[in-house]
């Protein structure tokens, strides 16, 4: 018993031990900044980032009494909200044809990972090229099939250009919606569905009452996971327009480089980037909420 006892005590320590490469890891380069962060946002701070004064909730007062900064809160919120309730619906239309067994189903399994395996940056330099109005691939579709004769230039109109990139979003987000939904439909027994179609249920009943509830653990998941993500996707706005014209296109992940790394304005930056934890953290603690309370995980 003593060598037993004496030789876990060597394998808990060698454990740790190979564990502590990544923890310190995790310390520097994730919880340090992080809480230096959270510090700077109650600091005046300087053009090198560095803490010159305790300056409390200012930074916090300076951001909320700018009408911008609440447009742009709005923003994101409809942003994240269209863009995921769109790749949810449309995921869970393509995972719902792709389920059904039919003839080169593989391939189109492969081509359907394409837009969310490839590079989000290279993917947005592509729909740039694309929106362009000289030598856009969409415009000149439009002028050939006769839509529009002078069509828009996209980027160029607050309106036209968020909903283009919100397109954008969409499409290089659908996939990962998609594939997720379809290994959840693949766990689901047939069974069910054998004994639903005795009942005489057809397919709405049986999408309603038997896809859907089981179906509702990986939703939740999905959708939570996509809101972190598309709230934070700065690489499609900024790619695209730059948040422009103007901050019409802004959302808040956006706003926050502008005024780290462009107005050299750190204590604004680091509070708005609180109130992005904030709101963040509040959005997953309900999710983790109503998913544990219904139980799904015991």
């Amino acid at each position: 018993m003593a060598r037993s006892g004496k030789f876990w005590k060597t394998e808990s320590t060698f454990a740790y031990l190979l564990l502590l490469p990544a923890l310190i890891f995790l310390i520097v380069f994730m919880f340090y900044p992080i809480v230096y962060v959270f510090f700077m946002s109650f600091f005046k701070v300087n053009k090198l980032a560095e803490l010159v004064s305790f300056s409390g909730l200012d930074n916090y007062r300076y951001m909320f009494s700018k009408p911008e900064f609440w447009q742009i809160i709005v923003r994101s919120c409809m942003w994240t909200a269209l863009a995921v309730a769109a790749k949810t619906v449309i995921g869970l239309i393509i995972a719902l044809l792709l389920n059904v067994d039919f003839r080169g189903r593989k391939i189109v399994r492969t081509l359907t990972i394409i837009p969310w395996a490839s590079s989000v940056p290279i993917s947005a330099m592509i729909w740039q090229w694309t929106y362009n109005n000289d030598f856009g691939l969409l415009n000149y579709t439009l002028q050939s099939l006769g839509i529009m004769s002078n069509p828009p230039i996209w980027l160029a109109y607050p309106r036209s250009a968020f909903f283009a990139c919100l397109w954008v979003d969409i499409w290089c987000g659908i996939p990962f919606m998609a594939l997720v939904f379809l290994a959840g439909l693949q766990a689901i027994p047939q069974e069910l569905y054998e004994a639903a179609e005795v009942d005489g249920a057809g397919s709405l009943a049986k999408f309603r009452s038997v896809t859907l509830p089981l179906l509702s653990g990986v939703l939740t998941i999905a959708t939570l996971l996509s809101i972190l993500w598309t709230f934070n996707d700065f690489n499609v706005i900024y790619i695209l327009t730059t948040g422009g014209p103007g901050t019409s296109t802004d959302i808040l992940i956006t706003y926050i480089y502008k005024y780290a790394f462009q107005y050299l304005r750190f204590g604004p930056a680091a509070a708005m980037a609180v109130i992005t934890f904030i709101i963040l953290l509040t959005v997953s603690i309900i999710y983790a909420r109503n998913y544990f309370r219904r139980g799904e995980i015991l």
